[in-house]
C-alpha cells in the first residue's frame, strides 16, 4: 500500500531540466532547443554545440527529457571544428553569390589559424573583390540567417549537385552507403558538409580574408583565444609544399576522395601506391642532395607526433649513404637534465617537452668538440633513474655529419649561432591531405591521430580510447613547441600519401568501434568512423616495406635500421 502512494503514473511535466558538469541546473519547456537552455547561463567561450547524454548535438537539438549536458564551446576541439566548418559554408555561399561562374577550393590549414583557398575558372580575386567577399560575408552574419538542415534522398542530392556542375561531389556520392544525405541550406543554395553546424550565420563573427600567392587565406580564431585572430605570419615554405602536393595530385590524376575511390575500384590501387612512394623517394633523395651540396655538419629534423619523422630520417640516411655520406645519429633524449632539474608544466609535473628540459650547454659543448674531430664521451639518459649517465665514446671522421631528430630541431634556441649556422634544418609532417571534395577538407591532424591509434595499438598495447585521451595533451605541446618554428626549416618534407587513409582504414576501424559509449572518447571515435566511411580500403600487402605507412601499420624494414657508428 505504501509503494502505491510513492510510485504512480503521472502526466509528463511541462518543463524538463538539464544538468551541467559544474552542478548548475537549467529548467525550461519540454522540447525546447538545447541552445535555448544554454542561453540562460554564462560560459567562458562562445557555445556552438552540446554533448547531450554523451552524444554530440547541434544547438537546435530538442530536449525532451531531463538530460546531462556539457556545453561545447569554441575552445573545445569539436567546437572549433564546428565553427570552422560553418564559416567555410558561409564563405562558400557568399562566394557563389558574387562569383557564380568560378570555383572555390577550401584547401590546406595554416598554423596561425586559417585555411588556404584557391580560385579556379577565372583570374585570382583582386584586392577589391576580396574586400567585397568579406563585406558580403559580414552582411550575412549581421542578418543572422538560419542554416536550415534537410535530409533528402541520395539520388535527389546527386541530381542537385549535377545541376550545379559539382562533379567532385557527384563522384564522392557514388560511394555513399546510405540512401539519404543531410544538406544545409543558406538562402537558395545547399551543400553537404561532413559534420555539424552552428544554427545561424550570426555565430560567425570572428574571421578575416587576405590575399595569398594567387589565392587567399581565410583566418579564424584558435582554440586558446576563441574570439581573437592571431597575427598573420608569412608561410612561403608551406606554400611551396602545397604547390608540390598539387603537382603530385595532378601527376596521379587524383584530385579528391571520389577520384581515389574510382582508381581503387578500377584496379589501379597498386599503381597509385607505387607512384606515390616513388614521388616520396624523389623528394627524400633531393633533400639528401641539398645536404650534400651544402656540406652540412648537422642535420636537424623536427615534426609533430605521428608525422613519420622516424621513417623519413632513416630513408634520408639511406640516401645520404648512397651519396657516400655516413651521418651519425645523435639522440637528443640523452641530453635531458636530471629529473629534479626538469622544469614543471602547468600541471605541476615535469615537462619533458620543454626546451629547458635539455642540457643545452652540454649539447653545444659536445657538438663543438665532435665537429672539431675530437673524441667525446656522450651522455646516456637513464629514464628509470631520471638522470644522465656516461655513455659511449665517439670520434667522427672529417666531414661526417650529425643527424638529430626531435621536437626542438627548429627552435632557434636549441643551438648557439655558430653551430646553428652549420646546420641544415628539416620540417617533416603530414602537411596536406586529399580532400573529400573542394569544400570538405580532410584534416591532417585527423590523419596523424589515425596513424597514432594504429601504431599505439600494436607497438604499445594502447586501445583507441587511451590514444584519443592523450591526443589533446600531445596537440598542446605541438602548438607550443613545434608549429611556431616550422618556417625556420631549410626544407619541408610532406609525409602525407594520397592513398594512406584507404590503407589505414582496415586497421583503425575495428579499434574505433571498441570505444565504449558513455566515455569522453566516444564522440571522437564516432566522428572518425563516420569520416572513414567515404574511403574504399586497400590491401596492406600492396604497401612497400620502407613506406612511411609501414611505421604505423607494422612491417617496416626500417624499424630496426641502424648504420655502423665510427668511434
Amino acid at each position: 500500500m505504501n509503494a502505491i502512494t510513492k510510485f504512480r503514473l503521472v502526466n509528463p511535466r511541462p518543463e524538463v531540466e538539464i544538468h551541467l558538469p559544474d552542478g548548475r541546473v537549467l529548467s525550461g519547456p519540454r522540447g525546447a532547443a538545447v541552445g535555448n537552455f544554454l542561453e540562460a547561463a554564462e560560459f567562458p567561450a562562445p557555445v556552438v554545440a552540446a554533448d547531450v547524454d554523451d552524444e554530440l548535438r547541434e544547438l537546435t537539438y530538442p530536449i525532451k527529457m531531463d538530460s546531462q549536458v556539457r556545453p561545447i564551446t569554441m575552445s573545445d576541439s569539436d567546437g572549433a571544428l564546428i565553427y570552422r566548418r560553418s564559416l567555410n559554408f558561409l564563405m562558400e555561399m557568399a562566394f557563389a553569390d558574387l562569383f557564380p561562374k568560378a570555383k572555390l577550393t577550401i584547401d590546406h590549414s595554416i598554423s596561425f589559424g586559417g585555411y588556404y583557398c584557391q580560385v579556379s575558372g577565372r583570374k585570382p580575386l583582386s584586392d577589391e573583390e576580396l574586400a567585397n567577399l568579406k563585406s558580403h560575408m559580414q552582411e550575412l552574419i549581421k542578418a543572422d540567417l538560419p542554416f536550415e538542415k534537410k535530409e533528402i534522398p541520395l539520388q535527389e542530392a546527386v541530381d542537385y549537385f549535377k545541376s550545379l556542375g559539382y562533379d567532385d561531389k557527384v563522384r564522392l556520392l557514388n560511394y555513399r552507403r546510405k540512401d539519404y544525405l543531410t544538406l544545409y541550406r543558406l538562402g537558395e543554395r545547399m551543400d553537404y558538409h561532413h559534420g555539424y553546424m552552428v544554427p545561424s550565420t550570426g555565430y560567425l563573427k570572428w574571421f578575416d580574408l587576405f590575399a595569398t600567392n594567387g589565392g587567399f587565406t581565410l583566418r579564424f580564431p584558435r582554440r586558446h583565444a576563441p574570439t581573437e585572430l592571431e597575427p598573420v605570419a608569412a608561410y612561403p615554405k608551406l606554400l611551396n609544399a602545397f604547390r608540390q602536393y598539387g603537382d603530385w595530385l595532378e601527376h596521379l590524376g587524383i584530385g579528391n576522395v571520389g577520384a581515389l575511390n574510382d582508381a581503387i575500384q578500377s584496379g589501379r590501387a597498386h599503381e597509385l601506391v607505387l607512384v606515390s612512394e616513388a614521388l616520396h623517394e624523389q623528394n627524400v633523395a633531393e633533400i639528401a642532395r641539398q645536404i650534400a651540396a651544402k656540406s652540412a655538419h648537422i642535420v636537424l629534423i623536427a615534426g609533430p607526433s605521428s608525422s613519420g619523422k622516424t621513417t623519413f630520417s632513416r630513408r634520408l640516411t639511406v640516401q645520404l649513404l648512397a651519396l657516400g655520406i655516413s651521418p651519425y645519429p645523435l639522440e637528443l633524449d640523452n641530453y635531458f637534465l636530471s629529473r629534479e632539474d626538469t622544469p614543471l608544466g602547468e600541471d605541476g609535473k615535469p615537462d619533458f617537452e620543454a626546451l629547458e628540459a635539455l642540457d643545452l650547454a652540454r649539447l653545444a659543448e659536445d657538438l663543438e668538440q665532435i665537429l672539431d674531430g675530437k673524441k667525446v664521451r656522450l651522455p646516456r639518459y637513464n629514464f628509470k633513474a631520471g638522470k644522465p649517465e656516461p655513455g659511449e665514446h665517439i670520434q667522427l671522421r672529417r666531414g661526417q655529419p650529425i643527424i638529430m631528430e626531435g621536437i626542438h630541431g627548429l627552435d632557434p634556441r636549441l643551438l648557439p649561432p655558430m653551430l646553428a649556422g652549420r646546420a641544415f634544418k628539416i620540417y617533416a609532417s603530414a602537411l596536406t591531405q586529399l580532400n573529400l571534395d573542394r569544400h570538405n577538407r580532410v584534416s591532417t591532424t585527423d590523419t596523424r591521430l589515425i596513424r597514432r591509434i594504429v601504431r599505439d595499438s600494436h607497438d604499445r598495447g594502447y586501445n583507441a580510447a587511451q590514444t584519443i585521451s592523450r591526443w589533446e595533451s600531445v596537440r598542446r605541446g605541438e602548438k607550443k613547441q613545434i608549429f611556431p618554428y616550422q618556417e625556420n626549416a631549410d626544407v619541408m618534407f610532406n609525409s602525407a600519401l594520397v592513398y594512406e587513409l584507404s590503407a589505414l582504414k582496415p586497421f583503425v576501424e575495428p579499434l574505433l568501434r571498441q570505444v565504449s559509449h558513455g566515455t569522453p572518447e566516444y564522440i571522437e571515435a564516432k566522428r572518425l568512423l563516420a569520416f572513414l566511411e567515404w574511403f574504399l580500403p586497400i590491401e596492406a600487402d600492396m604497401i612497400p616495406e620502407n613506406s612511411i605507412v609501414r611505421e604505423f601499420i607494422g612491417g617496416s624494414v626500417l624499424k630496426d635500421f641502424t648504420i655502423w657508428k665510427h668511434k
